[in-house]
């Protein structure tokens, strides 16, 4: 694999290319949070229907990404992101203008093509280099894609006091168009090795569904993600109803939970090769079971302020960020040829599961039950991560990443 150069589509991508495709999905997700409740009451429904736009995306997110890996197994990395952000600036164009809830969610769910960006950054990545080193290179691609969704609910705040809830699909629709001109200029093929046709891949499935080790993987990406999702159903409710904030107060309070996200790419990127990817999910998991308690322990003291309950939020985020790097890589390491069907399938696994825990996290807050019901669900997702990090460690004993710690 020849070395990437800056803005020469000869080359594999440079890192910055991969953080702003990877990013611009992440921001997709989360702009408008705080501005849901205003969302809702513009189009006069309820809260419950207005988050259809997050767990809605999440689920359609998921079917998207099973077509998204062999897609780009079948006809290359680049064309496959290319077309995403296409489909993207049209399908934002439409919610810019939406006037009734049917046509916004349409065009919304339309919009779960970029998520191209966050299933073929760690593809690539994998293109480029071998397990360990991709462990290390996705932390530090997710460490500068965070950057994005730590201020992304922050702008949209700004944003929806200011201009209203539109202007947060302006803002995706231009910094779009700057990351389209991105790819097309940086963005060099990395797949060498295109399958001959998508039955060959659906004929080399069942090799890579009957892996102990891909269903480890998954099962450790999908309950770190769903209690984050989990958080991002509820915390919306819980800002606004509960606390009576802002749209743009309550979009600072996502600071903390993303800030902590990056700090654990970081030093997952700087120790994932030192001290192994299964120490790292380890490490990880238990940090956002951590995070979970202490503010549940505030809660049951009477301590109900935005800092207490928001700010122990770095702690999971800093767990995410640990965990989720090693358990990608993990995933498209189990079948290096298959490396975009297992991103694209895991993580269609792991946004079905975040569109589960969002909706019945956000469904059974209410005035009266305040915010435990949300960390209780974060806190089954935990317990449910380690359970997985145990099996990949001591229920396989041909489990590859034992041997990679001998």
């Amino acid at each position: 694999m020849k070395t990437a150069r800056f803005l020469d589509r000869r080359s594999p991508p440079h890192i910055v290319t991969l953080v702003a495709i990877a990013g611009l999905s992440a921001l997709t997700m989360n702009i408008f949070l705080p501005s849901l409740p205003s969302m809702a009451k513009d189009f006069g429904v309820s809260y419950g229907t207005i988050q259809i736009l997050i767990s809605g995306y999440i689920a359609m997110t998921a079917l998207v990404q099973i077509a998204i890996g062999p897609l780009s197994d079948r006809f290359g990395r680049r064309p496959t992101v290319i077309g995403s952000l296409v489909i993207l600036l049209v399908s934002t164009l439409v919610c810019m203008v939406a006037t009734d809830i049917y046509t916004l969610v349409a065009a919304r769910l339309l919009q779960t093509a970029v998520v191209a960006g966050i299933v073929l950054s760690r593809a690539i990545v994998r293109d480029m280099v071998p397990m360990e080193e991709a462990a290390s290179m996705i932390g530090y691609v997710t460490m500068g894609m965070t950057i994005v969704p730590m201020i992304g609910p922050t702008l949209g705040g700004v944003l929806g006091d200011a201009f209203g809830w539109r202007a947060n699909f302006v803002a995706i629709f231009a910094l779009g168009v700057v990351v389209l001109a991105l790819v097309a200029a940086d963005l060099g093929e990395t797949n060498r090795n295109r399958s001959a046709s998508f039955s060959a891949q659906f004929k080399a499935w069942p090799g890579l569904l009957a892996s102990p080790q891909f269903w480890g993987y998954t099962a450790v990406v999908t309950f770190t993600s769903g209690a984050f999702f989990a958080f991002l159903g509820g915390a919306p409710f819980i800002g606004a109803t509960l606390m009576q904030m802002s749209p743009s107060t309550l979009g600072l309070q996502f600071i903390f939970i993303a800030a902590g996200y990056m700090g654990g790419n970081f030093v997952s990127g700087r120790y994932a090769r030192r001290y192994g990817t299964s120490n790292m999910m380890l490490a990880g998991t238990v940090a956002m079971i951590v995070g979970t308690l202490v503010p549940a322990a505030f809660l049951l003291a009477g301590v109900g302020s935005a800092l207490a309950f928001f700010g122990p939020q770095v702690i999971v985020g800093f767990g995410n960020g640990l965990t989720l790097p090693s358990a990608n890589a993990g995933v498209v390491s189990v079948k290096p040829h298959l490396a975009g069907s297992a991103s694209g399938l895991s993580g269609a696994i792991a946004m079905g599961g975040g569109a589960g825990t969002s909706v019945f996290a956000s469904s059974i807050l209410t005035v009266e039950t305040g915010a435990m019901p949300m960390l209780l669900v974060m806190l089954a997702c935990g317990l449910l991560a380690i359970a997985a990090i145990l099996y990949l460690r001591y229920g396989d004993p041909q489990d590859s990443w034992r041997a990679e710690e001998e």
